[in-house]
């Protein structure tokens, strides 16, 4: 879908020393010694239950692969989310409105073009993140957690419908996928659906594929450089692509444990469902937020009341998640960031010169150091993390001014961000945010509260808007206030819950040890040094035996690796 100006509608998203930890540039300088990861060919498809039972035989030989795609984040719409609009305020599709008895709010552009000015922080991109300025940083979240939501964001929002498909059915109001937190930007279709993502070494049957070069660690591409993904949007930027990587490295080494395809996907999965609940969530909503949303009844309940699909067996994303208030990200994306020990670099430069756009192999010398971007256990975190910046209605400037790669350079070409999600939401119908505040019980803050003392506002403010502004005035910035809040954590935990396949569901009991973060994964996938094989530290792991067994699985032959794991069972 494109922008009323003609381009195309596009949405990047994405300290002191502590004691007693071992240095990291001691556990980088060992991990150097370590033998490179052996390549793995493949990315496999996701598909929930299409995939037979993975056994040694060798897998059919696949057909040609076509080119890679390639993507920048939420380019047009995604299909249905314009519903509210051309069909029916109450319908539910793959997209519809949470509060279908809510009015859209629909303020002048021109009201939206300054409100989109004023939001611009204009500080250019500095050349070393230690001279951040500390009052616009979130002392609690490292920055990486940012880009781990928009790679959430990119699996609930992908859309694996044929195209065929979708252009008969242009308002997917028939055929479309469930927003379910299974990994599809990973799996694909599965093994069969997407050979083009797997190892084809017939000893390998059900690893995923990487592709090393340069000495380091890189998602597998075409002769072009475009990568094959289940979903391209996660080649967008430097830092969800080798995030990805991560994911890709985790299920490689459930394989390596000597767990089938289906036990190493279903472990993959639940570990990301289970940081996504017990990790991401309480910082972006609160701890408390989210346990108030789900109990134990022998299954996970999920107990919130503003997200009920009336089809639980296909949910519906809703527009005020997805329009407005999941975009809270973009006030948290910094200007630059430290990819290694004194090498920061603008997230969007000059066009030609050195950033952190994607769509290209990882240059050698922009491997992400994950310890700039999350806490690592073990290790001391660097002085100049990058750290998120608060939730506010500031916009780092590069966001102000998107790059010829992200927007297309026509005569009408909207190139700020703000601007853009600001009139978007318009376009897409959504209820201003007062009004959802009254719809669940919650004093809406006024507009002098917010700022907008303009008569034209009607004593309103888009919801966009309203939820940076209330995580600002209500909590600091540093988490989201009580109405973007709701929306997020009842969306996120309300599919996980409709999910038959979560571990809500399939695995109530599933804990891992308490409080481990995406650092802990990032261990235990051995990818804290893109550029090499990690041997995790003996604290970080214990010994197991094999996973228990479903009669219709089957250890993978070929796998030979000791089992290591972080004392959890399926």
């Amino acid at each position: 879908m494109q922008q009323d100006d003609g381009s195309q509608a596009v949405c990047p998203f994405s300290g002191a020393r502590a004691g007693g930890g071992m240095a990291r540039r001691t556990f980088l300088t060992g991990a150097m010694a370590a033998a490179m990861t052996p390549a793995v060919a493949g990315l496999g498809g996701i598909a929930r239950a299409e995939d037979p039972p993975v056994t040694g035989e060798p897998a059919p030989a696949p057909a040609p692969v076509a080119p890679a795609e390639t993507a920048a984040h939420a380019v047009g719409d995604p299909r249905g989310a314009d519903i509210a609009v051309r069909v029916d305020r109450r319908q539910e599709a793959r997209f519809g409105l949470m509060f279908k008895d809510l009015p859209a709010y629909a303020p002048t552009d021109g009201l939206l073009v300054w409100l989109a000015q004023s939001m611009n922080d204009g500080k250019a991109p500095l050349s070393d993140v230690r001279d951040s300025d500390v009052a616009f940083d979130n002392s609690g979240m490292p920055a990486g957690y940012i880009y781990f939501g928009q790679f959430v964001d990119h699996d609930m929002t992908l859309d694996k419908t044929p195209l065929s498909n979708r252009m008969q059915d242009p308002m997917a109001m028939r055929n479309y996928d469930t927003p379910w937190f299974d990994l599809g930007s990973v799996y694909g279709k599965g093994l069969q659906g997407s050979p083009e993502l797997y190892d084809q070494d017939p000893a390998r049957v059900g690893y995923l594929k990487l592709n090393p070069h340069d000495d380091l660690v890189d998602l597998p591409r075409d002769d072009r450089g475009a990568a094959y993904l289940g979903d391209p949007r996660n080649d967008e930027n430097l830092i969800v692509a080798q995030l990805h990587t991560v994911f890709i490295r985790l299920h490689n080494t459930f394989m390596s444990q000597g767990m089938t395809y289906a036990q190493a996907r279903r472990q993959t999965r639940w570990h990301y469902q289970w940081l996504i609940v017990n990790d991401y969530l309480p910082r972006i909503v609160g701890r408390d937020v989210v346990n108030s949303l789900i109990r134990r009844e022998g299954t996970i309940k999920y107990t919130g009341t503003l997200y009920r699909p009336a089809n639980p067996a296909n949910p519906y994303m809703p527009i005020e998640y997805s329009g407005a208030a999941y975009r809270f990200g973009h006030s948290m994306i910094r200007a630059e960031y430290e990819m290694q020990d004194g090498h920061t670099v603008p997230i969007f430069g000059a066009d030609g010169f050195e950033d952190l756009r994607g769509n290209r192999p990882i240059p050698a010398n922009l491997w992400a150091d994950w310890n700039y971007f999350f806490d690592i256990p073990g290790l001391e975190p660097p002085d100049d993390r990058n750290m998120a910046r608060l939730i506010d209605t500031q916009i780092s400037l590069p966001l102000y001014t998107l790059p010829s790669t992200v927007v297309a350079p026509t005569t009408r070409a909207i190139v700020a961000l703000a601007e853009r999600n600001l009139l978007r939401g318009k376009r897409l119908g959504l209820p201003c945010g007062q009004d959802v505040a009254r719809a669940m019980g919650i004093t809406p803050l006024t507009n002098a509260q917010l700022g907008l003392r303009q008569p034209g506002w009607e004593g309103k403010a888009p919801l966009w808007y309203y939820v940076l502004k209330e995580a600002e005035v209500v909590n600091r910035g540093l988490k989201l206030g009580p109405v973007g809040g709701r929306i997020v954590a009842e969306t996120i935990l309300g599919i996980m819950a409709l999910d038959p396949e979560s571990y809500f569901n399939l695995k109530p009991a599933f804990q891992w040890q308490e409080r481990k973060t995406v650092g802990d994964v990032i261990l235990l996938a051995g990818a804290l040094d893109p550029r090499s094989r990690i041997v995790l530290p003996e604290d970080q792991v214990e010994e197991t035996g094999p996973l228990p067994l479903a009669p219709d699985e089957q250890i993978n032959p070929a796998a030979t690796s000791p089992v290591l794991s972080l004392s959890l069972t399926e």
